[in-house]
């Protein structure tokens, strides 16, 4: 496997007799999951997804991104959550944060619809003036508001400038296979779709043509991708017992951790590219776990940057939360200290060391320092920054997110509490049918 699980930063935090209880809750769980006998058993498509996943969709996945390739300098990606977040992820962690600022033979690549901001959407246009674009709208029915609008906007953009015919080969659709709004247009236009399939919600998706569309544009491999998921896929689904899988130690302690009194999780890389893996898996575990009054909150720092912001909560604050550390072993970048006669810095002690080195030493002392607080800590190593040890990754959290659910109590598959937000914009916004509400929540904000 190319992902493991250090374990040692949080054990003294655990009764052993605890530790060992939780078992028969993690191996009922874990069966639930696999013979599909608990709630929201609908949407486990995304368990065998990395073998079973559509062949021929998969190859027209390829072909579509190498005409966009050629075909465009800008590809926009319309879509929120799910829709966006593991695409942008992925892209971010194996490319660069910086992608679109970098040199390269693939388009830059934008994420629009996740946000109703008037500013982020007029410069995106002012950005896309004077180059060829291509867009994807990633919606399952095609009326949620924010990827809606951006569509229309991007859509009259393309028709404007290319012509009906012409906007039809630059946009791709991915939505449900058969119905809902979305398809129905999408079908009479006659653009290029892709699906989002019945048995994968939102957050579970990105190893779908929803995210695999984009990342293949910013040329990664996606087999690799697909090839490590599908072996963590195997490792993780062949057991239950926590001594034999780090995806099942990870469950267990997580959920020690919460029934001790830690009731915030975060989530601490220490590389910038890392950001947006922290965002999916924000998403992940929140829409998936926090309902019923349940569930750990989802934090996230990027360190060392965060440890001169967050670094004195995390050591000294409240003691309701723990870390687990994401690090990547091999680094790509050779960036060795410089020698600086003057030394007026005193770091020519440093001088030749690999800048990777003073990283992951700075991560050695933070854990350190942090469990000498009171704060528990994980380590889930990978190899490399490769597509592989990525889908590793992806599956990694996807897999104990499901099992983790389960022990917590909760549907890990729907979100009820999402809908909320909705009905009350549509009803101040004045929507058909939302008359009786308008009233209501217009003299609440009085």
């Amino acid at each position: 496997m190319a992902l493991t699980l250090n374990d040692k930063y949080i054990k003294d935090f655990v009764n052993e007799e605890e530790f060992k209880a939780i078992q028969s809750e993690i191996s009922a769980a874990h069966k639930t999951l696999l013979d599909g006998s608990g709630e929201g058993s609908d949407f486990l498509g995304w368990i065998d997804l990395p073998k079973n996943y559509d062949k021929e969709e998969f190859a027209r996945i390829k072909v579509a991104a190498e005409k966009i390739k050629k075909s465009c300098d800008v590809f926009v990606v319309i879509g929120i959550g799910g829709s966006y977040l593991g695409a942008r992820a992925v892209i971010e962690f194996l490319k660069s944060p910086m992608y679109n600022n970098l040199k390269k033979d693939t388009p830059d690549i934008y994420f629009s619809g996740c946000n109703i901001s008037a500013g982020a959407l007029s410069e995106l246009l002012e950005i896309c003036e004077g180059k060829d674009v291509c867009i994807n709208v990633i919606s399952k029915s095609g009326t949620t508001t924010e990827p809606a609008v951006a569509f229309r906007v991007f859509r009259a953009m393309l028709e404007k400038k290319y012509g009906v015919e012409g906007a039809r080969e630059r946009i791709f659709v991915t939505t449900d296979k058969a119905r809902g709004t979305l398809k129905q247009f999408s079908d009479e236009a006659g653009y290029e779709t892709f699906v989002v399939p019945d048995d994968v919600g939102g957050r579970f998706s990105v190893l779908t043509a929803v995210g695999l569309l984009p990342i293949a544009v910013a040329g990664i491999d996606i087999d690799g991708l697909m090839k490590g998921a599908a072996d963590a896929a195997d490792a993780y689904k062949a057991t239950d017992k926590i001594e034999e899988s780090d995806c099942m130690k990870y469950v267990a302690y997580r959920n020690l951790m919460y029934r001790g009194g830690k009731s915030c999780e975060i989530l601490v890389n220490y590389e910038p590219y890392a950001a947006m893996l922290n965002e999916w898996w924000k998403q992940l575990y929140g829409e998936s776990e926090g309902k019923d009054k349940k569930g750990l909150f989802p934090a996230s720092v990027i360190f060392s940057t965060d440890l001169h912001s967050l670094g004195q909560f995390v050591q000294d604050g409240s003691r309701n939360l723990f870390e687990t550390v994401v690090s990547v072993k091999a680094c790509d970048k050779s960036f060795p200290i410089p020698f600086d006669e003057a030394n007026v810095d005193g770091l020519n002690f440093l001088a030749g060391v690999e800048l990777d080195e003073v990283n992951k030493t700075a991560m050695r002392g933070t854990i350190l320092a942090h469990i000498d607080g009171g704060t528990p800590n994980m380590l889930i190593e990978i190899d490399d920054r490769s597509a592989y040890s990525v889908g590793q990754l992806l599956y990694f959290f996807e897999f104990a997110c499901g099992v983790s659910g389960y022990v917590l109590g909760v549907n890990p598959f729907n979100q009820p509490g999402v809908e909320a937000y909705k009905k009350n914009m549509f009803a101040l916004l004045g929507k058909p049918g939302y008359e009786s509400q308008k009233a209501e929540l217009e003299a609440r904000l009085k």
